[in-house]
């Protein structure tokens, strides 16, 4: 499936340049304007692809972590748009080739049928590929330790056991909408404390 983007005005397009230019100064003001402004149509997109709403959910998240760590990679010759949707796809692919794996077995062949008709987009300008050197996973699980205790519990269940809303419920004993607010609230913590690491992700 290709994603295509309608044509912003120059208008529009300045606007999200400004709020680039504000997060780089580090305003953090800046990405939120840019994600009040992208969240909707960026779930929707992900919605295309993913028919699962939890994972949607989670995705439309990861999609706009990664594009806040790599926002210095932004290209202003490029619409700001066309660069959050090419992210947000390629975090559906990398999500869709991880669960297809999973579930085939190494000894047997497929029988499905389905096929997910996704345009595979060029990977060098993917912000995300190069976010996995040491030190940053080493700032990641930094910011996760730092997190209270049951929202830490939560993202490890979710994001390192990978455990489903319901299996995390059973596990700890708790209401499935308690796993989702804990969950929501763990991640926009997470978020927060991703914004001290910047500079990890500035392109040297």
């Amino acid at each position: 499936m290709a994603v295509k983007s309608k044509i912003k005005s120059p208008e529009s397009q300045e606007e999200d340049f400004e709020a680039v230019r504000r997060v780089l100064a580090g305003d953090n003001g800046g990405f939120e304007v840019l994600q009040k402004k992208y969240s909707r149509i960026i779930t929707s997109l992900i919605r295309r692809m993913i028919r699962n709403e939890e994972d949607v959910r989670d995705l439309t998240q990861d999609t706009f972590i990664k594009a806040y760590n790599a926002i210095s990679s932004f290209q202003f010759g490029y619409s700001f748009s066309s660069w959050i949707y090419k992210i947000a796809s390629n975090t559906c692919i990398d999500f869709l080739r991880k669960k297809r794996l999973s579930e085939i077995s190494l000894n047997q062949k497929s029988n499905s049928d389905e096929e997910y008709e996704i345009e595979i987009e060029d990977r060098a300008y993917m912000p995300d590929i190069s976010l996995m050197t040491d030190e940053k996973l080493k700032a990641l699980r930094e910011a996760i330790e730092k997190l209270p205790d049951n929202y830490k519990e939560i993202i490890k269940l979710r994001h390192e056991k990978e455990m489903d809303y319901a299996d995390i419920a059973e596990e700890l004993d708790i209401p499935l909408g308690t796993v989702k607010a804990h969950l929501f609230r763990a991640r926009k913590q997470l978020f927060a404390q991703l914004k001290k690491y910047r500079y990890l992700f500035v392109e040297n």
